[in-house]
């Protein structure tokens, strides 16, 4: 990980390091993390929406589901079916910051072993359910695995990558969450032909990547940041030879040294976290993570079949198109890790803000002035419906999906680290249970009102955006305080110095 050593004048020089197969590895073993957390985005809804799921666990909804009068916009509305999907997320809230610890105590690596322990464990449990409490069970489990995964991940990424393609290194993350939505959009429309047990391969299979993900964990290294933040300082320096590529490797591993022992001065990171200094990194984290899924990607990509069923299309219909939308989620993601070193942060995320909100009002226009409680749109509409929420997915996949977690992961100064990434984790699976809680209830009551409520959101984002996110694109990570924080015209006056437990400035050489 590019730690700062910065001479008087205030440069930060970059350190040399080569693109290493090994890091690539790394980066491909780890990333497996974020394929299980989409395959689950992208499982639930498909598996929600088949008949043989619903009869066994939720026949109230199956019997309003085929009810001959039913209300397109309330015949899914059911608090238990909301549960299914939203308990994971819950789970993973309380687990992030058991990992958060553990991350700080005994290594990314071990962080992401655990997660995947869970994962395989959750799938058995979901796989083999036998009633509600047992699926929802596993699912909880399932989020422990998210809650580990999800915050070792990113911080993982970042500390391996070299600086210049920092940004695409950690977008792999991304890609991995959208292959897996795409790959369980694939399998839920070859599963739902299956009765009565397509339900159960849909859920069993995510037991694949669980178990390439643990047996992978034990072939990659820890991070030399990590490594010497826990005094293992030689072990340290030859795992920034080997992933650099490089014998020449003094300037970066002085700089950690010298950030580790400045970390190390920290006893409470989260107490830490209360200070001035650290307030910038830590708003700008969590209100990303509230901004990205109150985009309402969440509420399209869980109940993508369910939407696509409510405006008319059949069940495999349904669950075509979402794979048609997986596709894009899949390509747009990758023209993210292309231009994000290129273009930068903040353009991106400007660009998405404006095609999502077009597309989020003209969806709601749609639904107000041509889908009624009872019967469907034309064939036209409903085709109309496909390319606009693609249109939407594009956006939102080169923008918000990968940055919201790219920039928390690159922000924060090493003393408070994982813990700042811990809140932003968090905050992110609180807002992920409340839409996956709440949203079939919105769609009942708000019916088309729903995407007004998320362009509106979506609009105070782009605002947020535009004055107060700072532009990262190629600052190293441990000199976000100085060329950053302290050069922005609202932030720079939190960046204050304390001379008894000041980590935030720049080491000096």
């Amino acid at each position: 990980m590019p730690i700062v050593v910065a001479s008087h004048d205030g440069h930060t020089p970059e350190h040399d390091g080569k693109i290493t197969f090994y890091v690539i590895l790394c980066v491909i073993i780890s990333a497996f993390g974020g394929l299980l957390f989409g395959y689950d985005i992208g499982i639930s809804g498909g598996v929600t929406s088949m008949d043989d799921f619903l009869i066994k666990f939720f026949p109230v909804v199956y019997e309003k589901k085929k009810h001959a009068h039913e209300d397109n916009y309330c015949k899914y509305d059911n608090e238990y079916l909301q549960l299914f999907t939203s308990s994971l997320y819950i789970a993973a809230l309380v687990a992030s910051f058991a990992a958060s610890k553990v991350c700080s105590k005994f290594g990314r690596r071990t962080t992401l072993q655990i997660g995947s322990f869970f994962f395989v464990i959750g799938v058995a449990l979901q796989a083999g359910g036998v009633n509600l409490a047992m699926v929802v069970f596993g699912r909880i489990i399932l989020g422990c695995g998210v809650g580990f995964g999800n915050q070792a991940v990113p911080l993982f990424l970042s500390e391996l990558a070299p600086t210049k393609i920092r940004g695409a290194l950690n977008i792999s993350f991304q890609l991995f969450i959208t292959i897996g939505i795409l790959i369980a959009g694939i399998i839920n429309y070859f599963t739902s032909n299956i009765h009565p047990h397509g339900w159960r391969i849909s859920l069993g299979l995510a037991g694949v990547p669980a178990m390439i993900l643990l047996v992978g964990s034990f072939a990659i290294c820890e991070t030399p940041t990590s490594l010497i933040e826990r005094n293992h300082v030689d072990q340290g320096k030859a795992t920034l030879r080997r992933i650099r590529g490089i014998d020449n490797i003094t300037a970066e591993f002085d700089s950690i040294v010298a950030a580790s022992e400045a970390a190390r001065r920290v006893k409470n990171p989260f107490r830490k976290l209360m200070r001035p200094s650290s307030r910038p990194p830590l708003v700008i984290a969590i209100v990303l993570q509230v901004f990205q899924q109150f985009t309402g990607i969440n509420a399209i990509m869980f109940y993508a079949p369910v939407l696509f069923q409510t405006v008319g299309f059949g069940n495999n219909a349904a669950l075509l198109s979402t794979v048609i939308t997986g596709l894009v989620n899949v390509f747009s993601t990758l023209v993210s890790i292309y231009t994000v070193d290129k273009a930068g942060r903040r353009v991106l995320l400007l660009e998405a803000c404006v095609q999502m909100f077009i597309t989020q009002t003209v969806i709601g226009l749609l639904l107000l002035l041509h889908l009624k409680p009872a019967g469907s749109l034309s064939s036209t509409e409903a085709i109309v419906m496909v390319v606009l929420v693609c249109l939407y997915v594009m956006g939102f996949a080169w923008s918000w999906g990968p940055l919201g977690w790219l920039i928390p992961s690159e922000t924060f100064p090493l003393e408070t680290r994982t813990a700042g990434f811990a809140c932003a984790v968090s905050s992110n699976m609180l807002c992920t249970f409340i839409i996956a809680q709440a949203f079939l209830s919105m769609m009942c009551h708000m019916k088309a009102g729903i995407f007004f409520f998320f362009a509106a959101w979506i609009l105070v984002m782009g605002l947020f955006t535009l004055f107060l996110l700072p532009e990262t694109k190629g600052v190293p990570v441990d000199s976000m305080a100085e060329r950053v924080w302290k050069q922005h015209w609202f932030w720079k006056r939190y960046m204050i110095d304390d001379d008894e437990n000041d980590v935030d400035k720049v080491v000096e050489r």
